[in-house]
């Protein structure tokens, strides 16, 4: 079922929970314990429909701040103003299922350690957000070539302002599934669970022999990483690393199996 249809659905389990409750008489007397009925009876539903874990804290408090904001008697340009700042910044994160998470530079500098030493490559992120991967690395390895994909057209400007004066980084606006990955040496990914199977699947057919795979938090499902390499930063970041076509560069990327 898709993630919208799911979404839908368990809003109207919980407005059909709310309901019920209200005609038996079991609530106090009031608008808020039926918010709360409904608010606990949509995120039960959402966890019984197996929806992602942020689908549930969206459900609970998703009518909560509707009847709230209702209340404040908020103008209705400010409920515009904000639509369009979340579509800006999140863009089609309700159809990928893939949020905005930014790379910090604890993470840009392990990376970089995963780069040839003895020679320039091409690293390609998947999704780059506001260039917070590519800046540090353009810098850490100026002899090395940086490109970043990114669909949200916020970040997209962001990181094209931020990395402007950076001439090893190249941004663009787009699909990363509509171009080929056949030129990379790294690919970079951090992204979510939901696409990593498709993810896999077009390293596999595309990257060349001893390119690297490396995916931020979200392993490949059923398939053994050649490491798993422990980010030393607050978050406690693992960085799933793979070779989908072959172990061509595993030595000279230092890359073992553990």
């Amino acid at each position: 079922m898709p993630p919208a249809l799911k979404a839908l659905l368990a809003q109207l389990l919980g407005c059909a929970a709310a309901f019920a409750v209200a005609r038996s008489c079991l609530l106090p007397t009031g608008l808020w314990p039926l918010v709360a009925v409904q608010a606990a009876a949509a995120t039960g539903a959402a966890v019984a429909l197996k929806s992602a874990p942020w689908w549930r804290w969206i459900h609970l408090g998703f009518v909560p701040l509707v009847v709230g904001a209702v209340q404040l008697s908020i103008a209705p340009g400010w409920y515009l103003a904000a639509f369009l700042v979340f579509a800006l910044i999140y863009w089609s994160s309700f159809r990928t299922q893939v949020p905005l998470f930014l790379s910090n530079r604890r993470t840009a500098e392990t990376v970089a350690g995963l780069l040839p030493a003895e020679r320039p490559a091409k690293l390609l992120d998947l999704g780059s957000g506001t260039g917070s991967l590519l800046r540090p690395l353009a810098r850490m390895r100026p002899d090395c070539r940086f490109e970043g994909l990114e669909s949200a057209p916020a970040p997209y400007a962001l990181s094209r302002l931020l990395s402007r004066s950076q001439p090893n980084v190249s941004l663009a606006r787009g699909d990363f599934w509509n171009i080929p990955w056949s030129d990379y040496d790294v690919v970079y990914a951090f992204l979510s669970p939901v696409p990593m199977p498709q993810v896999w699947q077009k390293a596999c057919a595309e990257l060349r022999p001893g390119s690297l795979l490396v995916s931020n938090s979200f392993p490949v499902e059923g398939v053994e990483p050649e490491s798993v390499i422990e980010v030393s930063d607050r978050r406690g970041t693992q960085l799933y690393c793979y070779l989908p076509a072959g172990p061509g560069l595993k030595q000279k990327t230092g890359i073992a199996r553990p």
